[in-house]
């Protein structure tokens, strides 16, 4: 495939194959002992998962952005698309965690991780949605000040932000502007496969090996491996990017499954519930009993999530693309001839 040639899918199924990759990272990461406390798999699973996620998260939204879609479109989308299940979730966490009022706001409007932080032990994987959130709202921002061609800027604010966590000494952390970079590498390979930096990034990326990527990933993620930890959304872009453009057989194969397929079609679900359910008597008990609640857990987490994205989230992404279709037919009729 000529991947900068203007003939790209719409659906590009590899993503799909890390996106699961990604949340089942993350909730072994959370839920699982992954080996012994002195090899600290369970600290390098998060970060690894996490890096994936945002990757995929600035990929697809540069993408979009980079077609025909109005601010006002990709706002309605994705507000549509994250606030019904994480309003929700807060609705229910946040009382239950008896957190004080001055928490709400923040929460709600996603911006608890930043400082002062005003994140709650139940809810604190929430972090990554003020993130995620941030990220929307400015560079929406960006391409309604200065058009499609601001997304030019964002590589550039992605080594800032590199270069300032390094100055920073910030190998992991959750404040926005220490983080996102992760989700600027994401956007930097939508820029790069979309062919806005020219032929010569892909012919690189393209040639390079995924499972050394892969490899790479994992020890860019991982705590003991300290200053490696700056490169890492910069090695998760460059590995998503080699399985888009040349994928091994086998490993394409595995990303393209219909397994992961299901579990990145439920994967926001899984994110925003797996995490509550740890405070709820299916996380309760000493070690013996915690883990043995395990299989229930996972089970009990899966089910939820699978009624809340094909019967709840389902309807409210329907009612976000009814009103941003609504929204440019009005446009449509004001506009001038």
């Amino acid at each position: 495939m000529n991947a900068h040639s203007p003939e790209q899918p719409r659906h590009l199924a590899v993503l799909d194959g890390w996106r699961g990759i990604s949340i089942l990272l993350v909730m072994a990461s959370h839920l699982m002992p992954l080996g012994p406390a002195s090899w600290q798999l369970n600290q390098a699973a998060g970060p690894m998962g996490m890096a994936l996620f945002f990757t995929l998260s600035g990929f697809l939204i540069t993408r979009f952005l980079l077609g025909d879609a109005t601010i006002p479109d990709f706002l309605i989308r994705r507000f549509f698309r994250i606030l019904p299940l994480a309003w929700l979730a807060m609705l229910i966490a946040l009382p239950l965690a008896g957190a004080p009022g001055g928490d709400y706001l923040p929460n709600f409007l996603f911006y608890a991780n930043l400082p002062p932080q005003h994140l709650t032990e139940v809810a604190s994987h929430f972090w990554s949605l003020g993130v995620e959130m941030q990220f929307y709202v400015g560079v929406a921002a960006i391409v309604a000040l200065l058009g499609r061609r601001g997304l030019y800027l964002l590589p550039l604010i992605c080594v800032a932000v590199t270069v300032h966590r390094v100055l920073d000494g910030a190998e992991v952390n959750i404040v926005t502007w220490r983080r996102i970079d992760e989700i600027l590498a994401g956007a930097t390979l939508a820029l790069a496969y979309t062919g806005k930096l020219g032929p010569r990034p892909l012919q690189i990326v393209s040639r390079l090996n995924a499972y050394v990527l892969l490899a790479l990933l994992f020890l860019s993620s991982h705590p003991a491996t300290g200053p490696l930890n700056y490169l890492r959304p910069y090695i998760a872009a460059t590995l998503v990017g080699t399985t888009l453009l040349n994928p091994p057989a086998r490993l394409g194969k595995l990303l393209k499954g219909r397994f992961l397929a299901y579990i990145a079609e439920v994967s926001f679900a899984l994110y925003v519930i797996h995490h509550l359910l740890i405070y709820t008597w299916l996380g309760e008990g000493d070690k013996l009993v915690k883990y043995a609640k395990r299989p229930l857990l996972f089970a009990v987490t899966f089910a939820l999530a699978h009624v809340s994205t094909f019967y709840y989230e389902a309807r409210c992404i329907r009612l976000g693309k009814q009103l941003s279709a609504r929204f440019r037919r009005r446009k449509a009729v004001c506009a001038p001839e």
